[in-house]
């Protein structure tokens, strides 16, 4: 896979599963513009980190379920870098509650970051990737979207909502030359899942037909194929990167 003179935006990769799409899309080549909100020293880092071995990135702190923070996002990457051909809609919260318990907060907090801002983000790219006849925009759902999760139904329908808005998408920018793809992750070795007790991760293992939680780079690999010219007749696709857990479920 060779990304070189691509433009990849990537919400939310400061940490974690965003941190991992954006140093491997820099390794295969491609311009990183790293976003999160909040701090600006995780995604200061991970730019530096970037940059360190030869890339090119660029560090920008917005809330994407903003509109203005979305169109100041892709803005500052087209002034910079003159355009943007990959869009990694992967920033996303979670506010996990029984619905009886749910407040209206947790739900629209969750719908706003998670599912929001794929509408921003993609609606504000297109345009560029539209006169550029090329785009890929692959946004990060989860297996909960396929098979829902007690005490996730905000996470369930804003992940839900990520797999229809990118097959509707991906019919509407087909003639453009534009790709649109969701990836599906199971249960991922990241920050919040180290916080698990040991017991209740055996349990998780169990449902995982591989047998063990997936890493952070077997998404960003992913993400990384989606993106390049070798996945070039693939769209309106939901990748499951779960070990096989959601075939087990269904």
């Amino acid at each position: 896979m060779d990304l070189s003179n691509r433009v990849a935006i990537v919400t939310g990769s400061g940490r974690g599963i965003g941190r991992a799409i954006a140093l491997k899309l820099a390794e295969v080549g491609a311009t990183v513009v790293v976003n999160d909100i909040g701090e600006a020293s995780p995604v200061d880092s991970v730019a530096e980190e970037i940059k360190a071995t030869g890339g090119q990135s660029l560090a920008v702190l917005a809330d994407v379920s903003k509109s203005q923070d979305v169109a100041r996002l892709v803005e500052t990457t087209v002034s910079t870098f003159g355009k943007v051909d990959i869009l990694v809609n992967n920033a996303g919260i979670t506010r996990d509650q029984l619905i009886m318990r749910m407040s209206d907060e947790e739900w629209d907090k969750v719908l706003s970051v998670n599912l929001r801002s794929v509408f921003l983000c993609t609606r504000a790219v297109v345009r560029h990737m539209i006169r550029q006849r090329w785009g890929r925009i692959i946004s990060i759902a989860s297996i909960v979207g396929l098979v829902g999760n007690p005490g996730q139904a905000n996470y369930a329908a804003a992940k839900a909502g990520i797999i229809g808005f990118t097959r509707t998408i991906a019919k509407e920018v087909a003639a453009r030359g534009i790709t649109a793809n969701a990836i599906a992750p199971g249960f991922i070795d990241t920050e919040m899942t180290q916080r698990l007790e040991e017991d209740w991760k055996q349990q998780l293992k169990k449902q995982i037909p591989l047998g063990y939680l997936g890493s952070p780079g077997d998404v960003a690999e992913a993400v990384a194929f989606l993106a390049s010219e070798e996945a070039r007749y693939i769209t309106g696709q939901v990748l499951s990167v779960d070990g096989g857990m959601a075939g087990a479920w269904l």
